[in-house]
């Protein structure tokens, strides 16, 4: 990630942590909400409007470019021992998703059966597996790098592939498909290698969008789930039917 990408990263992150709109924002900035967001998105903000957006987070453009140093050191992967610590535990599984997604620690314990007392000890197991600090009033600071992802290949990944993915793709009755799409033909290593590109793009871009809109209320998000696959395969049907 470049550093003008990093930056900006941790501007978004200031933000969420503060739970600043971009609505209100704009409304700071004297501009429009549409601006901002075409601003963020160009990473085109001038020096000016970035020290007047720092102002408004009480941060000084040093703070920044300080905080945005640190965003580099987050964990990008856990270890194999962590991973498995969060799978011996459902409802710690359950709370290191949530701060991923940006919950606040009331929102948790009034959304899931989960008491406060409850509540502060998997936050406190959180603080120790170094996925979040713990800090006073049971506020935390995620220090899971935007480009978290799990083991290749890991515990996590496993159960993923084991439990979700199986489910996923078996809806409830009356659970509908928001989009679903099967797409198979017979590419090139070059074509292949662009799929796989433009397909990384966009886990990159979901995955900012899903950070952007944790400064939203709960009540406003929507859990959504977004399942990307690519590997060589061809149905049991058509292989079934190949010349001996």
């Amino acid at each position: 990630m470049s550093q003008i990408s990093l930056v900006y990263d941790t501007l978004k992150q200031c933000l969420r942590e503060q739970r600043l709109t971009y609505k209100q924002l704009a409304e700071a900035l004297d501009v429009s909400e549409a601006s901002v967001k075409r601003n963020f998105s160009l990473q085109a903000f001038s020096l000016d409007k970035l020290e007047q957006i720092c102002e408004c987070l009480n941060l000084s453009l040093s703070d920044l470019f300080s905080l945005s140093q640190k965003q580099q050191e987050k964990i990008s992967e856990l270890s194999e021992q962590q991973e498995m610590e969060l799978l011996a535990n459902p409802k710690l599984l359950l709370a290191a998703v949530c701060v991923r997604d940006g919950w606040r620690f009331s929102e948790l314990i009034q959304h899931y059966d989960i008491d406060e007392v409850e509540g502060i000890k998997l936050m406190t197991t959180l603080d120790r597996l170094k996925l979040i600090e713990l800090l006073p009033n049971n506020h935390y600071k995620l220090l899971i790098a935007q480009d978290f992802r799990w083991i290749p290949g890991g515990p996590l990944e496993k159960f993923m592939e084991q439990e979700v993915m199986v489910k996923f793709m078996d809806p409830k009755k009356n659970e509908p498909w928001m989009f679903r799409f099967y797409l198979r033909g017979r590419y090139s290593q070059t074509s292949v290698s662009i799929i796989q590109r433009r397909l990384e793009q966009l886990r990159q871009e979901a995955a900012k969008l899903s950070s952007e809109d944790n400064a939203l209320p709960i009540e406003e998000r929507q859990h959504i789930g977004l399942l990307m696959a690519m590997r060589p395969w061809e149905p049991s049907l058509f292989e079934n039917m190949k010349r001996k």
